[in-house]
This record gives structure tokens, sequence and C-alpha cells, in this order.
């Protein structure tokens, strides 16, 4: 017998939630959007809201389709949005393939969203360092112990690995970054900023890099 153990649709249906925390208009928007950004991510930090940092990110594979996970950010300014991984994981390998990603950040407790669509390029060697050298000793120990994004039979395979590492790092102090572990920096033409409002009809509010020299044109967006 097959029991069908999916929640009945009219309760998926039914759950709503009321966005009326604030809204946007474009006298209040920064000029520059990574200015809007660095003002809204501040607002996430003071209101406390959980993991501010964490971002949806979507790659694209070498068969076209879209795959989305969640990474940290790790710093930004004027030149893009930076995160760290490993770049023989299955998010390395894609980015690398096709240099094009989207971020997502979503933040329910302000009801805001940020969307940026940009190019893909691996930061410096030594900026890797920088941050890895930064990095909690098991983290960076993780790092050298996960292969990842590859197929493991069993738990104990990586418990093994790690405990492998441990010991081969056990009397030093540094742990040299690995090769294949570091950083990209996300360089947008597109960046939306989604403010929730009453009755679904939400500000979203698009700033379009036009060229080069970072001249960019503000739209607004139905909802």
């Amino acid at each position: 017998m097959i029991h069908n153990n999916r929640m009945p649709k009219e309760n998926i249906s039914s759950i709503r939630q009321e966005y009326d925390l604030g809204e946007l208009s474009e006298q209040e928007l920064k000029d520059n959007p990574f200015d809007q950004f660095a003002l809204w991510f501040q607002q996430a930090l003071d209101h406390q809201v959980m993991e501010p940092n964490a971002m949806t990110l979507s790659t694209i594979s070498s068969s076209g389709t879209p795959a989305s996970r969640v990474v940290l950010l790790k710093g930004f300014d004027n030149s893009g949005f930076v995160f760290y991984t490993n770049y023989e994981s299955r998010k390395g390998r894609e980015l690398t393939a096709t240099p094009h990603a989207a971020l997502l950040f979503f933040w329910p407790e302000l009801q805001r969203q940020v969307r940026i669509e940009g190019a893909v390029n691996q930061i410096s060697e030594a900026e890797s360092d920088a941050y890895f050298n930064s990095r909690p000793r098991g983290s960076r120990l993780g790092a050298w112990a996960s292969p990842q994004s590859q197929m493991i039979s069993d738990r104990r395979i990586l418990d093994q690995r790690l405990k492998e590492v441990t010991q081969k790092f056990a009397s030093s102090e540094e742990i040299k970054r690995p090769s294949h572990w570091g950083g990209f920096n996300v360089t947008p033409f597109l960046m939306e900023f989604w403010q929730g409002r009453a009755d679904r009809l939400h500000d979203r509010l698009v700033y379009q890099r036009l060229d080069a020299n970072a001249l960019w044109e503000i739209k607004r967006l139905a909802p």
C-alpha cells in the first residue's frame, strides 16, 4: 500500500504573511548599488537578522541546468561580492566553466530581498591565503579533509580523513591553504532591491550597469 504523506494542498495555499514593515522609493535610493547594499546589510545586522551574510548562489551546469545552494558572503566592495569554497566542488567547477552567477539575500525579519546577477572570477591567492589563515583551526582542517561534492560511501570516511589531517598538522600551528580552496568574486551587472509591501504590491528597484565605467541605471519593476 502506498501512503501519501504530502501536506494537504489547502494547508500550503492558506499560508499567508503580511508585508507592512516599510517601503522603498526612488528618492531614498542611493546612486550606487553597493552603497545601498551596505545600508541594508548594516540594518540587517542592527536588527539581528539570522545569518545576514547567508546568500543563495545559483550556477549553471554543463548541461545548462541551474543549481542553487546557500553560501556565506565574506566580503564586498565596489568590485563585487566574495565567498569561499572548494574549487573542485560542483559549484567551483561550474563557476570555472561558466563564470556567471546569481546571488539572493533574503532577510525575512525586514521583509527584504536583494537579487544580484554578475560575472565571476577567482580572487588572488594572497587574498585567499589571508582569509584561510583567519579561519578557526577546525575549519582549516575541514577544508583539507572534505572532498567536497564527491560521493562518499559512509560518514566514517570523512571522519577518518579528518583524523588523518589532524594528525598530519598536529605539530604545526600553521595550516597552509590547499590549492583547491579559495575565493570567488561576483561582479554585478544587475542588482535588485525588493521591499515587501501590502497586498503583494511590493517595491522592486533595479540597478543595471550601463557601461564599464560603473554607470548605473535605476528602474522600477512591477511586482
